[in-house]
């Protein structure tokens, strides 16, 4: 039996349990679990038949522990039966240890749309891990974290927030919880702990919260040698992503031949839909895979230009940096495997995989990792990361002087 039928049993008997045993209701309120006395007998019988012999499974523990709690635990109004229900099935995901994998309740759910809508009020940090380890992807430019001195690739050690009662350590937190320590009402201040590389000693960032509004796309129009550049930012991979991209390329079509060359920048780009690179993967190449995409089954689907793009000749350049990920990432790699453009900057973040979304009951949500991604040539950069052809990193201490940019123009101007 495979391993995904297994735990699909486990959830269906969970489920079934919870109905018959525990008075079990999905309605506006949300859950009610109502005692009914010890069943545990009777239960141990229905999991007897349905789980197969050769597997060594007692679900009558989970309700040992269930009860003990109830009956023991000396701080009963923290009993708390919805969130100890949620909190189960959040550790069944994070048994399998991949911090992408994850079960949002109705509230983290509700925040991670947010997320790509590209409106929340918050600190404006870009969240993900680095070796099991809490990291900044990328500060939002014009954030609130930006503006406190928070860089892409700092550590996020500790939390400390006196109005959320919060004083805690970030080790084994999970990316929803740590997005819902983090964010918080406009006005209100939380204190960050952050290990920088290369640095001996922690420091203390503390940062005002604000409403923060994400443009997914930016152009602005940088001279050349009797001519103009663009340079195209894009931030994220979002819901409005397709229109604001869009609306960007026709003010870059509508300078003409005046134009020499783009600057494509992907920098702090944390990623988003899949779908949304190849998309945008196409507007300068005329064909060609985009991105291969290896499933849980082991096949390997293709993704290929979609349609026909309107920079498909213009000299082109993107840059990239430790804050570029996912699908940032698979468009960067596109770019480059194709032959289409050349890359400037650091080695991106190194995100692989794909995850698939899924809408649960009462707002709640799954995210389940189900395949790796790969470039064109069949590179897997999952914690690795893709390569510049041309390796610049700007100084932190110079924020103003930005040579990855300066060397875009450079490289342009002498093509």
């Amino acid at each position: 039996m495979s391993l995904q039928k297994l735990r699909s049993i486990i959830l269906i008997i969970s489920f079934s349990l919870l109905c018959w045993g525990a008075g079990f209701w999905w309605g506006t309120h949300g859950i009610k679990i109502k005692d009914q006395g010890s069943k545990i007998k009777d239960r141990i019988q229905i999991i007897n038949k349905a789980v197969p012999a050769d597997k060594n499974i007692d679900f009558a523990l989970f309700w040992q522990v269930w009860e003990k709690l109830e009956e023991k635990y000396l701080l009963k109004e923290k009993l708390d039966e919805k969130k100890m229900f949620y909190g189960a099935i959040q550790g069944l995901t994070a048994s399998l240890g991949d911090p992408y994998t994850v079960f949002l309740p109705p509230s983290d759910n509700k925040q991670a749309k947010e997320d790509l809508n590209g409106a929340f009020e918050g600190v404006g940090i870009q969240l993900g891990y680095k070796d099991n380890k809490l990291i900044v992807i990328a500060p939002l430019k014009g954030s609130p974290a930006e503006a406190a001195g928070v860089k892409a690739g700092d550590l996020i050690l500790h939390l400390k927030d006196k109005n959320k009662n919060i004083d805690e350590d970030t080790l084994g937190i999970s990316l929803p919880d740590a997005v819902e320590k983090i964010r918080g009402s406009k006005g209100t201040t939380i204190s960050l702990t952050l290990q920088r590389e290369g640095e001996d000693k922690p420091f203390t960032a503390e940062i005002s919260r604000d409403t923060i509004v994400v443009p997914s796309v930016e152009v602005d129009f940088l001279d050349a040698k009797e001519a103009t550049l663009a340079h195209l930012k894009l931030t994220r991979f979002g819901d409005l992503t397709s229109q604001q991209w869009d609306e960007a390329i026709e003010k870059i079509v509508d300078q003409g031949s005046k134009m020499k060359g783009v600057i494509l920048d992907v920098r702090g780009n944390p990623g988003g839909y899949l779908k949304g690179a190849v998309n945008l993967a196409s507007e300068f190449l005329d064909k060609g895979i985009v991105v291969k995409q290896e499933n849980y089954k082991g096949e390997i689907d293709s993704y290929s230009v979609n349609r026909k793009g309107r920079l498909l000749s213009l000299p082109l350049i993107v840059l990239i940096d430790k804050g570029s990920a996912s699908a940032s990432e698979i468009l960067a790699g596109a770019l480059q495997d194709n032959v289409r453009a050349k890359l400037v900057g650091a080695v991106t973040f190194g995100k692989g995989t794909i995850q698939e979304t899924e809408d649960l009951g009462v707002g709640a949500g799954l995210h389940i990792t189900t395949a790796k991604w790969l470039t064109p040539k069949g590179t897997w950069v999952d914690k690795v990361g893709l390569k510049p052809d041309f390796e610049v990193e700007n100084d932190i201490k110079k924020p103003d002087e930005d040579k990855q940019l300066q060397k875009a123009i450079e490289i342009l101007n002498n093509s």
